[in-house]
């Protein structure tokens, strides 16, 4: 062959080979190709010596540790736990209603002059003269059955029809029934037609016409034409509250089982201050507004038993004669001296009554 095709051919061998031995990771840098430019002159130093193993691993290791993926390194795997405010299932059915003790609820202390309080109101309503001392369900069932089981149930039938309607009110229709004849088996037996044209105008009467019915029919057949003999079991009965329940309980049973609490002694309770300012959920979480029950449980909290069945009848006439719901008699109340809300009627308040009179 030619010399220059012999030279032609032995400095193609020498690139193959180059191009063989030169690793991928440093085909790139500038020694590599200063190697391959030399290699490609000088074919017969093609075979470069090979560094040692330890090298090369250092070598491999600053190459990794230089790539943007090793800036990033791996973290530790964490276990998280999470603390679960969820209550179990086994509490959940906690009622969350504000007729029990609220754990969360800060403790609570009447004003220290409640006795005082309480004495001066005794004091007022000693006259008498408001429509609850002639006219509540405690003074219709005194002459309306000739025995304690008839007047038992005429007590349920007017704290019935009680809801919502003035004493007056409530008074009359409970007086019609009577001349009807108001005894379970008679109630169980009338239409509720019939009863509601007796008991109307009271609030609600259609739908008490048939609670009275209903009521009177359980009465008959599983008390023996008695009324239950428990607030548990008579708030059972269609059209009976807690309210009414406690009230039964303490004129037609007897037995002081808790206060009823209707709007007058839910309202002086909170002028009085007798009552903590803010509500309280089962949960101990605050509520904008408070509920009948709620003063219920307080006053039974620190009022003494002895007084649980004459504070209702006792604060009811104290504000249907002086600390009424709208205008206040405060001049005239001996309280005032004592009351935190005495005197604390709005303007708005009193620029309507104004107007009113005016017209």
């Amino acid at each position: 062959a030619p010399p220059d095709a012999r030279m032609i051919a032995r400095a193609w061998r020498g690139l193959s080979h180059t191009a063989r031995i030169v690793s991928p990771s440093s085909r790139g840098s500038a020694v590599s190709k200063a190697l391959t430019r030399a290699r490609a002159v000088s074919p017969d130093s093609a075979k470069m010596p090979e560094r040692p193993p330890a090298a090369r691993s250092a070598a491999s290791r600053r190459a990794s540790d230089s790539s943007p993926s090793a800036k990033r390194k791996k973290r530790d795997h964490v276990e998280l736990k999470v603390e679960h405010a969820t209550p179990e299932r086994g509490a959940r059915g906690a009622s969350t209603s504000a007729t029990r003790a609220s754990p969360g609820a800060p403790p609570f202390a009447p004003p220290g002059d409640w006795p005082e309080v309480l004495r001066l109101i005794k004091q007022m309503r000693a006259a008498g003269g408001a429509p609850v001392d002639t006219m509540g369900c405690e003074k219709i069932s005194e002459d309306a059955a000739p025995d304690a089981k008839g007047r038992r149930f005429v007590t349920l039938v007017s704290a019935m029809l009680s809801s919502q309607t003035k004493d007056p009110i409530t008074h009359a229709a409970t007086a019609r029934l009577v001349a009807f004849g108001c005894t379970p088996e008679k109630i169980a037996g009338t239409s509720v037609e019939q009863l509601d044209a007796l008991i109307t105008p009271v609030g609600f009467h259609q739908r008490k016409a048939g609670y009275l019915k209903a009521a009177a029919a359980i009465c008959v057949e599983r008390y023996d034409s008695d009324i239950p003999p428990s607030v548990e079991t008579l708030t059972e009965l269609p059209g009976v509250g807690p309210k009414m329940a406690y009230l039964v309980m303490n004129v037609g049973w007897g037995k002081a089982s808790g206060i009823c609490v209707d709007v007058h002694v839910h309202r002086i309770a909170e002028r009085m201050g007798w009552v903590p300012p803010v509500a309280y959920s089962a949960n101990g979480t605050p509520r904008k507004t408070r509920t009948p029950e709620d003063t219920r449980v307080c006053l039974e909290s620190w009022l003494p038993e002895e007084e649980w069945v004459e504070i209702n009848p006792l604060l009811v006439g104290h504000g249907q004669l002086t600390c009424t719901p709208r205008a206040p008699k405060c001049g005239e109340c001996l309280v005032n001296a004592l009351c935190p809300s005495a005197f604390a009627e709005s303007k708005p308040d009193k620029e309507r009554r104004a107007r009113g009179s005016e017209k």
